[in-house]
C-alpha cells in the first residue's frame, strides 16, 4: 500500500510526477470532397486524412503538499511531430469547414439583421469562404486570420482569441488546471480522487448538479484494489466527469488487467438517458453539446466516426464507418494497484453548420453535425519502467501472497497431527482406565513415611482427623 500513495518515498511516486509511458497523440482530418455542393444544399462527402502523429511529453510542476493529506500540481503537455510513425506532413493542404466563420453565423444567428448583414460585408471584404484550404499544422496550430479582429470589433467577446485561429492553438505547451488530489496517505481508497480542480469542488458549466460534479480521479492513476465495476475520472478537455464500465478481464506483458471501456450512455441524450439530461440542450443520441464550455461556439464531442452514435448522425455524411476495433477508447488497468498499463483514449470535435439568413457565406448549407477531426491519446507502460512495476508490485506480493499460502499449508498438518494425538491420549485413558500406564505415578514416600505401612491401615494424618 505504501508504494501507491503520493509520497516521493513510494515506487509510484516517479511515475505519476512523470509519466514514464511513451505517449502519443493521433490526430485524423475529414477533409471535404464536394464543398460546391454542400453550399448548394448536397449532403458533406468527407475522406479520413491521416493520422498525423505526435509525441506527448507529460511532466507536473508546483506540485505542493498540504496538511490535509492532499497535494497540488500543474501538468503541462509537449507535443512533438513525428513524420515517421504518420501518414503524411504538416505542410499537406486539406479543405475543411470554415470553423471560425460558420461558428460565428451559428452564434450570430439570433442577433438583429442589420448586424449580420455587416457580418457579411465584413466577411467579404476579408474574402472568406464557408470552406478553407490550409495546411495541417496551420489547422491544427494555428494561422492569422484577421476576421478574429473583425468579429472582436463588432460583437465584443465573442471569441477571445486575437490574431491566430487553430484547433489545437492552446493544447500544447500548456497546463490543464490546477489539480489537488488525495495522497492516500491516510486512507488509501482515496489516493488520487480529485479533492478540487481550479480551486472548485464542481464546475458550472452544465444544467444539473449531477453533471457538474468533478468525479473521480485526474485520469492518470486510481485507487487500489479495484473492483471489476467501473471507474471515473474528471476531464477538462471535456468539460465534464466521465464514467467507464468494466468490460472484461486480461493481461498486458503479464501483468493481470481490467478493460474499462465507454459505456453507450457516456454520451446519450437527456431523452434516452435521463441522467444526462444536464448536459442538455440536446440533439441526438452519441453527441455531447459543449458549448457551454468552448465560449457558445456550436460544438459537439462524439466518438470517431460517431461510434455508438444514433444512425442518422452517421447517414448524414458520407464517408463515415464506425466500428468498435479503430474507434472505441479503452483502459487497461491494474486492479490492484490503480495504475493503467494500456490505454487508449479516442474523442472526435464536431461542428454544428447550417444556412444562416443576412449571412451570405453560408449558402445553402444543410442543418449538420459535420465532423472535423477525431485524436487517440495513447501509451502504455514498457521497458525498464515495466520491468521494475512488475518485479514491484506483481512479482513480490505474488510471491509474499503465495508464502502465506504455503505456510498456512505446512501448519494445518501440524494442527491436525497435534489434535489427533489428544484425542489418542484421551480415548485410551477412558477405554482402559486401570492400566498401569496410563495411571497417574503414585507419590512419592516423604520423610515422615513409615517403610512398613499396611495398606489397611489408616495413616497418623487420617487418625487425628
Amino acid at each position: 500500500l505504501q508504494n501507491v500513495r503520493i509520497d516521493p518515498s513510494s515506487i509510484s511516486f516517479n511515475m505519476w510526477r512523470d509519466i514514464p509511458a511513451p505517449f502519443y497523440l493521433s490526430v485524423n482530418l475529414f477533409e471535404v470532397q464536394n464543398p460546391e455542393e454542400v453550399l448548394q444544399g448536397a449532403k458533406p462527402k468527407v475522406n479520413q486524412r491521416g493520422p498525423y502523429v505526435y509525441r506527448e511529453f507529460r511532466y507536473k510542476t508546483n506540485i505542493t503538499f498540504h496538511n490535509n493529506d492532499t497535494v497540488s500540481y500543474l501538468e503541462y503537455r509537449q507535443l512533438f511531430f513525428r513524420p515517421d510513425l504518420s501518414n503524411g506532413t504538416e505542410d499537406e493542404y486539406i479543405v475543411m469547414p470554415n470553423i471560425l466563420m460558420l461558428g460565428a453565423a451559428v452564434m450570430m444567428e439570433s442577433l438583429p439583421d442589420l448586424v449580420k448583414l455587416l457580418l457579411s460585408g465584413a466577411l467579404a471584404g476579408l474574402k472568406q469562404e464557408a470552406f478553407i484550404n490550409r495546411t495541417v499544422g496551420e489547422i491544427l496550430w494555428g494561422y492569422e486570420d484577421p476576421l478574429l479582429d473583425t468579429i472582436n470589433a463588432l460583437v465584443p467577446g465573442l471569441i477571445p482569441f486575437k490574431g491566430k485561429f487553430g484547433i489545437f492553438v492552446e493544447f500544447n505547451n500548456t497546463n490543464s488546471g490546477l489539480f489537488t488530489v488525495n495522497t492516500g496517505m491516510k486512507n488509501i481508497s482515496q489516493v488520487h480522487m480529485v479533492d478540487t480542480w481550479n480551486g472548485l469542488k464542481k464546475v458550472n458549466y452544465w444544467r444539473s448538479n449531477e453533471c457538474n460534479m468533478i468525479n473521480g480521479t485526474a485520469g492518470e492513476m486510481w485507487p487500489p484494489f479495484m473492483s471489476p465495476t467501473s471507474l471515473e475520472f474528471y476531464s477538462p478537455d471535456a468539460c465534464r466527469s466521465m464514467t467507464l464500465v468494466y468490460e472484461q478481464s486480461g493481461a498486458f506483458k503479464g501483468v493481470p488487467t481490467y478493460r474499462f471501456v465507454a459505456p453507450k450512455t457516456l454520451f446519450a441524450n437527456g431523452t434516452d438517458y435521463p441522467p444526462n439530461e444536464g448536459f442538455c440542450p440536446c440533439r441526438q443520441s452519441g453527441i455531447q453539446n459543449v458549448s457551454s464550455c468552448r465560449m457558445n461556439a456550436p460544438m459537439f464531442i462524439s466518438h470517431p466516426h460517431f461510434y455508438n452514435a444514433d444512425p442518422s448522425l452517421v447517414d448524414a455524411v458520407e464517408g463515415l464507418h464506425p466500428s468498435k476495433e479503430e474507434h472505441a477508447l479503452f483502459l487497461d488497468v491494474h486492479p490492484m494497484t490503480g495504475i493503467p498499463m494500456n490505454c487508449s483514449i479516442k474523442l472526435q470535435l464536431n461542428q454544428y453548420m447550417k444556412h444562416v439568413s443576412g449571412i451570405l457565406q453560408t449558402g445553402n448549407i444543410q442543418p449538420v453535425v459535420m465532423p472535423l477531426l477525431w485524436f487517440a491519446e495513447s501509451g502504455y507502460l514498457d521497458g525498464p519502467e515495466l520491468s521494475q512495476f512488475y518485479t514491484n508490485l506483481v512479482l513480490i506480493p505474488s510471491i509474499l501472497d503465495y508464502l502465506q499460502y504455503i505456510l498456512l499449508g505446512l501448519s494445518v498438518p501440524l494442527i491436525i497431527s497435534a489434535a489427533l494425538m489428544m484425542m489418542s491420549q484421551k480415548f485410551t485413558k477412558e477405554q482402559h482406565p486401570h492400566d498401569p500406564t496410563t495411571q497417574s505415578p503414585l507419590p512419592q514416600p516423604s520423610e515422615t513415611t513409615p517403610l512398613l505401612q499396611d495398606a489397611s491401615t489408616p495413616s497418623q494424618d487420617s487418625a487425628e482427623a
